[in-house]
């Protein structure tokens, strides 16, 4: 392994935020809750050096807490959220440090606390605390990589978290999403149009009893649409399947029924992934289910990775863009030591984000049965102004910025500028010009 470079300290002297609210093109369903817009959080943080550097966070408060989503407004949740990520920032003033993983370690427990007082709510979810830091997160490592005149992702990550994130492909594959209310013809298209990896929602609205007749009329559905599909990604040459049912399936018994039906409509073999199928409380051995299952959620963290793992889950999904990037090169870390694979998922973030997303991606093990990274993004689906954001990238007319044929092509340039992330924005620096 790559000798480190001596890693110098860094003392934050300043500290400011602000956030953009963007509106998305028609409320956003799952996890019983709709979203009708998300805040763009920016972290500005500046180093006695006189370096400064800002850090963008999407904030999702139904997907980090739906109880706290189903408590406030939609505006009072994303509030409460943005004043975690103030608090933060304001607890960082005049601390030094030469390590944002370590950092990140004393600071996000902290922030879980002050949570738990101003939501009133005891329980408040890790990642609830964890979504509010990832301005702060990225704005860190932007500093500490400019403190210390790393030029590439690569260089920035300490060599105690790159083994984990040491690969380079050459192609990660796309994926779109396809929540319960999309019409099977709208699917039908992204298959024509060359996705061959969508990440469709189960667990719809209902009792359970209802919720698997809905899930299993939607398999049917896609299944004989683009079940006879052909890609030259999969082992088998068909379309895999990805489902996220976000812990609606309340038993292993549902869930094998669900399976059952896949069986029997000769669907099983395509089902590539599960991904969060039981409550997060469930925790049971899951390696009599004949389907690889991924965790989410309910890996908050490396220790939670750990014992999902060893709970019987075969795959983690990562979010750097919902979990900070520190966390996740912990979980990360964890995977590969138990040779767990992993892929990115999305929290429908901004396009800058989907480039701190797309840097894990890129550097992943291949997908087993796929040969490619695998990379959720689907907020060109749903924001109302995505063209206009995507303005706000350093790197607007990057060609791997594009998916063609359903994938990231991603060449010497992409790894070269570390998919622009470690560059300025030119929008966002606006914001904090006073």
């Amino acid at each position: 392994m790559e000798k480190d470079k001596t890693r110098k300290s860094i003392l934050i002297s300043e500290v400011s935020s602000n956030f953009e609210r963007e509106p998305l093109v028609r409320p956003f369903g799952f996890k019983g809750g709709y979203l009708t817009e998300i805040w763009q959080a920016a972290s500005w943080i500046k180093s006695s050096s006189g370096i400064a550097k800002i850090g963008l966070g999407s904030q999702s408060v139904l997907w980090s807490d739906s109880n706290v989503f189903s408590r406030f407004s939609e505006s009072g949740g994303n509030a409460l959220m943005y004043a975690m990520t103030e608090y933060a920032l304001q607890s960082l003033k005049g601390q030094a440090f030469s390590d944002p993983v370590a950092l990140l370690d004393e600071l996000w427990q902290e922030v879980l606390q002050y949570g738990k007082k101003i939501t009133c709510q005891p329980d408040l979810r890790e990642t609830f605390a964890l979504n509010a830091l990832v301005s702060v997160d990225n704005a860190l490592w932007q500093l500490y990589a400019g403190e210390n005149n790393f030029d590439s992702f690569d260089e920035m990550i300490p060599g105690k978290w790159r083994l984990a994130v040491s690969n380079k492909n050459s192609k990660v594959a796309s994926i779109p999403l396809v929540p319960y209310a999309v019409p099977i013809s709208e699917v039908k298209q992204m298959a024509e149009d060359g996705f061959f990896f969508m990440k469709i929602k189960l667990g719809q609205p209902g009792t359970q009893e209802e919720m698997l007749e809905k899930d299993k009329v939607r398999l049917t559905e896609i299944h004989k649409t683009i079940g006879h599909y052909q890609t030259s990604y999969s082992a088998n040459g068909k379309l895999p399947y990805y489902f996220d049912a976000n812990g609606r399936y309340e038993s292993k018994e549902t869930l094998l029924r669900f399976l059952d039906h896949a069986k029997q409509i000769g669907a099983i073999e395509q089902i590539a992934l599960i991904e969060e199928p039981f409550p997060e409380e469930m925790k049971i051995d899951v390696s009599d289910i004949p389907v690889r299952l991924a965790a989410d959620e309910s890996a908050h963290t490396d220790k939670d990775a750990l014992e999902r793992i060893q709970m019987g889950y075969g795959a983690i999904a990562l979010k750097p863009i919902a979990k900070t990037l520190s966390m996740t090169l912990k979980i990360a870390g964890v995977a590969k030591q138990h040779n767990t694979p992993c892929f990115c998922a999305d929290l429908t973030v901004n396009p800058i984000l989907v480039d701190w997303n797309k840097n894990i991606a890129a550097r992943l093990e291949p997908f087993p049965g796929l040969g490619t990274g695998l990379l959720e993004t689907n907020g060109h689906q749903n924001y109302k102004n995505w063209k206009q954001m995507a303005e706000y990238h350093p790197f607007t007319h990057a060609s791997w910025r594009k998916t063609t044929e359903g994938v990231f092509h991603l060449d010497a340039d992409f790894y070269a500028q570390s998919g622009g992330i470690l560059a300025d924005s030119e929008h966002y620096r606006k914001m904090f010009e006073s």
